[in-house]
């Protein structure tokens, strides 16, 4: 029922094409996943999400257990019925949320204590409550339980988290393992900090365990890219072959394929839809920034090169206005322009990888958004 196939190798890095074959779609890796975070592509209805090409999604298990709470959407059918989403659904543990969006969160040997961000409630969230949670969601793929660690984090307290994260992983497995028909798989996730001698520890012992896929976790929360793409490049190196290989959180057009040439198949990200509805637009001229006011009276469309429906039908001027007049029209047609772009941009890689052109394909988005990625990394 899930299997993952690779169909090529790169000869030139460690890019490879490849399928991730699940109940409800089979998806062409590398692959980038548009984030559902609340079961909602935010601007965007799951068939016009479907249309782009988009047969798998990521939403979130932290914001659905607040919001509208995990037995409604059950009672509704499971999370696809619920959205109304064809393809398949990974859902995240909740782990980051918690770290990232609660004012309180307390971690101990049991798990997380936290704070609603919503209502300040207290909640509590075990590693056996995560999985079974995204089981009764009805996730294609789920995630364990994990510590983000922050950076910059000493070694002896990255240390400490990275071994929670191994006791909640074997015990997120042992409850998975013990359910008596689970829909879908479980991956396991990479930790271990901006530390080498972790990562490659972290890497070892999740990949000894028998997870159906494996995240690389913990990065893109402030640490400069060339220590990233290290901690990748050591995670990678312990990964087995011939199971899938997730990077959770990272998502410009660089940061995208300079994982891939490392050996990453699966990625999200909220960048494509976040800056749209700032008005932040990839293009094939580079970014465009709708706000600025040279765009007052440009007539021409966002990106003369794209097909989208929006470059398609309207013009910089009238999305600029759209957009300044607070419009939801804006949030809309700029949101499905830049997973459009995104969706051709993974189109572009998976051919590249087939023709051993990536290097190329990775010179020429480095001209385009050089500038962008720093300041996103700013």
């Amino acid at each position: 029922m899930f299997r993952f196939k690779i169909l090529k190798t790169s000869k030139k890095t460690k890019a490879r094409l490849g399928l991730l074959i699940t109940p409800r779609a089979v998806v062409e890796t590398p692959v980038f996943m548009p984030v559902g975070t609340q079961a909602s592509i935010k601007a965007l209805d799951p068939q016009k999400v479907s249309s782009l090409g988009y047969r798998i999604i990521l939403s979130n298990t932290y914001h659905l257990l607040l919001r509208p709470g995990v037995d409604i959407i059950k009672r509704a059918g499971g999370l696809h019925r619920f959205m109304n989403f064809p393809g398949a659904i990974l859902t995240d543990s909740g782990g980051f949320q918690v770290y990232s969006l609660s004012s309180f969160s307390k971690i101990t040997e049991e798990g997380i204590i936290f704070r609603s961000h919503i209502d300040g409630s207290e909640m509590f969230l075990s590693p056996e409550a995560a999985v079974l949670a995204q089981c009764e969601l009805g996730s294609d793929i789920m995630m364990v339980l994990d510590t983000c660690i922050p950076y910059p984090c000493d070694f002896e307290k990255a240390k400490e988290l990275t071994y929670l994260t191994h006791r909640w992983a074997e015990r997120c497995l042992d409850y998975y393992l013990n359910l008596s028909k689970p829909k879908g798989v479980l991956f396991g996730i990479v930790q271990g900090g901006m530390y080498e001698e972790l990562r490659s520890l972290s890497a070892r012992y999740i990949s000894s365990l028998p997870f159906s896929g494996y995240a690389i976790g913990g990065l893109s929360v402030g640490e400069p890219p060339d220590l990233r793409n290290r901690m990748i490049e050591i995670a990678v190196e312990s990964l087995p072959v011939e199971k899938p290989r997730y990077l959770m959180g990272i998502g410009t057009p660089l940061d995208i394929i300079e994982a891939i040439m490392r050996g990453v198949d699966m990625f999200d990200c909220v960048l494509p839809t976040r800056n749209a509805r700032r008005g932040t637009l990839f293009t094939s001229q580079g970014y465009v920034n709708i706000r600025n006011s040279k765009y007052k009276e440009d007539f021409s469309p966002l990106d003369p090169l794209c097909s989208c429906y929006t470059c398609r039908n309207f013009t910089k001027a009238y999305l600029r206005h759209l957009f300044q007049a607070k419009e939801l029209l804006a949030y809309t047609l700029l949101t499905l322009h830049n997973l459009h772009y995104y969706a051709k941009l993974m189109k572009k890689v998976r051919l590249a990888i087939k023709e051993d052109e990536l290097n190329h394909l990775y010179e020429e988005q480095k001209r385009l958004y050089q500038k962008i990625h720093e300041e996103v990394e700013e």
